[in-house]
């Protein structure tokens, strides 16, 4: 694992990053982060809440929650993926959340190189969860054409 460690470290050079906890905090992305989530969840929840109430959900709000995610899926990831990058630097630093042995569990983690492996995770999971959606939109409209 050591080597994994080095190799990963040594690949992400320190001139990279910039930005302390506080300017993580105050970053745009944070902004954009919060607006993307606050607008797909009041439609979600527009939309489940309309229809447990009424037994149906008005065809505006079935567009809005299967189509809102085209823009708000894309604007989302990005901030999250932005926002993890740009803390790095600030997580290396700091060593927050990490465990270090010796201790009573036996037991390492690094929160540095589990930022890292989950921005590797974004890679392939964000455009499946994507295109799950659009299979999920293409679906949701095709059956409120036929009801």
């Amino acid at each position: 694992m050591a080597s994994l460690s080095v190799l990963l470290a040594a690949s992400i050079p320190d001139a990279l990053f910039s930005c302390t906890a506080l300017q993580t905090r105050t970053h745009i992305l944070v902004s954009s982060l919060v607006i993307s989530w606050s607008i797909t969840e009041i439609i979600r929840y527009s939309f489940f809440g309309t229809k447990e109430l009424f037994g149906s959900a008005p065809s505006s709000l079935l567009w809005l929650r299967y189509s809102s995610f085209l823009v708000m899926y894309p604007t989302g990831i990005s901030s999250e993926v932005g926002l993890i990058y740009i803390a790095l630097q600030f997580i290396k630093a700091s060593e927050k959340y990490c465990i270090r042995m010796p201790n009573k569990w036996n037991y390492s983690f690094d929160y540095f190189y589990a930022s890292i492996l989950v921005l590797l995770v974004y890679v392939p999971g964000s455009p499946h969860m994507y295109t799950y959606m659009l299979g999920q939109r293409k679906k949701a409209l095709a059956n409120s054409k036929t009801a």
